[in-house]
């Protein structure tokens, strides 16, 4: 079964993304939202090289971006001991209605 993740459209129109946000920022919480390490609960672990690599910038920028993301932003937070990151509202932007499956799945990943 493939994965994959759904960003809503209204993403693009939130007045913080629209008038708060540059298009790095953008970029960077598009692939927050939509990496391969995510999961459906916006609690995941991943690294900042593998973030770097994704985006094709160094380590030293992913660290201001999330620094950025951390104390202005306010949308994540980012255990550097587990490397686990967890994205504020990760819901949303991304989170499916779908019933008892997704429940499921939800309390799973909660566990």
């Amino acid at each position: 079964m493939a994965v994959f993740r759904q960003i809503y459209t209204s993403f693009w129109t939130d007045p913080k993304v629209q008038e708060e946000w540059t298009p790095e920022d953008k970029f960077f919480f598009i692939l927050l939202l939509s990496n391969p390490q995510t999961t459906q609960i916006g609690v995941y672990q991943v690294t900042k090289k593998q973030l770097a690599f994704w985006m094709g910038y160094s380590e030293e920028s992913i660290r201001a971006l999330m620094d950025r993301f951390i104390n202005h932003h306010k949308c994540i937070k980012y255990n550097s001991d587990t490397r686990e990151i967890a994205i504020k509202n990760w819901g949303k932007y991304n989170l499916t209605k779908g019933g008892k499956p997704i429940i499921d799945l939800l309390n799973k990943e909660l566990k």
